[in-house]
Parts: structure tokens; C-alpha cells; sequence
């Protein structure tokens, strides 16, 4: 058995969303000075690194991330590599080799050697999903959507794909580290923190396969 985490570390280096509130860990307890225990706190946006939407993020009266189902975080999923994409379009999705009956899916693209490079700031050009893309999604009956940056729309579009996406229910899971997996069909174990009334939530994800 082979896992793979596709997780990002949080860390006061970790690229923030412009406006969100930067990643600060600070220890508060420090067995040096006296303390009995190491103990840290942690200040950081819901959408930090490796997350969930919530539909309330961009919809009103969207459930809250408690109540995101458990039985679509987690099972069979499909790897799909885009290294040549700019903008992930109905047009390059329907030449795309996407399998039939596939329900979750991670999409990776150029974004993934992002996380490879250390000090990695805020990127604006980053791939995304667009609004057809993510009609031809849920048509095709997507039920969970992966992407490989911090936004799976592009940069300034977000509202068209995330209502598209959040609307018909699928499940949209940004900031994933695909660096080191290539196309191809894993088990996905996807657990957000269950934070109440919350329209996002910091995740581990990781990617399981046999062979």
C-alpha cells in the first residue's frame, strides 16, 4: 500500500489568499521557561493551505462545513494531469481522459511545482477552473472537485464556478499538493476539521493505492 500526502504544511511561510488572514503559530507555553507542557496557538484564515468550501462560503444559505457529507470525502478518486493547461475549459475537460463513473476528482496542473519551491509567494497565474469547465463537471456528475492552488476558479473569477459547483452540491476541496502523484485512480481520505457555523475548513488529505 502506498500513501501519498497531498496535504500542505502550515507554516508562517505558506502562501495566504491576498486579504485572508496570514498563518501565525506562535508557542504560549514553553517548558524552557517553566511551563510543564509545550503548548502553541494558531491563528490562521479557514481556507489556510490545504481545505474545504463549505457552500455557505459563496452562497447565503449554504450549509456550514460541519454538516459537508463524510461519505463523499472519502473513496475512490481519479488523479487527472493537466500539465498543459492555462485555464481549465468544458473544451480541454472533453478531450481530457476523464473515466466514466468517476464521482471525486483532482485535477493536477502546472500549479502542483508551486508547492515544490521554497518561499512560494501569493501567485495570481495560477490554473483554474472555468465557468463552462464546471458546468461540463457537474454534468458529468462530479460529486467532489480537487485542485492543486488555493482557488479552483482563476484569479478574479470566483464567484461563476464556485456557484456552479457549490450549487449542485460537489464538494470543492482547494490548496492539494499533486506534486508527487501522477494521473490515475486512488482511494481519497479527505477529513476537515468540523468547525461549527464555519464556511471553510483546514483538511488532511491524503491519496491511497495498492499498487
Amino acid at each position: 500500500m502506498n500513501i501519498y500526502d497531498i496535504s500542505l504544511t502550515i507554516s508562517h511561510n505558506l502562501p495566504s489568499w491576498p486579504g485572508d488572514p496570514a498563518v501565525v503559530i506562535e508557542r504560549v507555553a514553553k517548558i524552557e521557561n517553566g511551563a510543564n507542557a509545550n503548548v502553541s496557538r494558531i491563528d490562521m484564515g479557514v481556507h489556510t493551505g490545504t481545505h474545504i468550501d463549505a457552500p455557505h462560503h459563496f452562497l447565503p444559505d449554504g450549509k456550514t462545513s460541519e454538516y459537508l457529507p463524510l461519505d463523499i470525502l472519502i473513496g475512490p478518486s481519479f488523479v487527472l494531469d493537466l500539465p498543459k493547461a492555462d485555464i481549465i475549459t468544458a473544451s480541454v475537460l472533453e478531450k481530457s481522459e476523464i473515466p466514466t463513473g468517476t464521482r471525486r476528482l483532482l485535477i493536477k496542473t502546472r500549479n502542483s511545482q508551486l508547492w515544490t519551491q521554497e518561499g512560494t509567494k501569493f501567485r495570481t497565474d495560477f490554473v483554474g477552473v472555468s465557468s463552462d469547465g464546471a458546468g461540463f463537471l457537474v454534468k458529468l456528475g462530479i460529486q467532489l472537485i480537487g485542485i492543486d492552488y488555493l482557488s479552483v476558479s482563476p484569479y478574479k473569477q470566483s464567484r461563476p464556478t464556485h456557484e456552479i459547483f457549490l450549487k449542485a452540491g460537489v464538494i470543492i476541496v482547494e490548496g492539494l499538493d499533486l506534486s508527487k502523484v501522477t494521473q490515475g485512480h486512488y482511494n481519497l481520505y479527505c477529513l476537515p476539521l468540523k468547525i461549527a457555523g464555519s464556511d471553510g475548513a483546514p483538511a488532511r488529505a491524503v491519496l491511497v493505492t495498492d499498487q
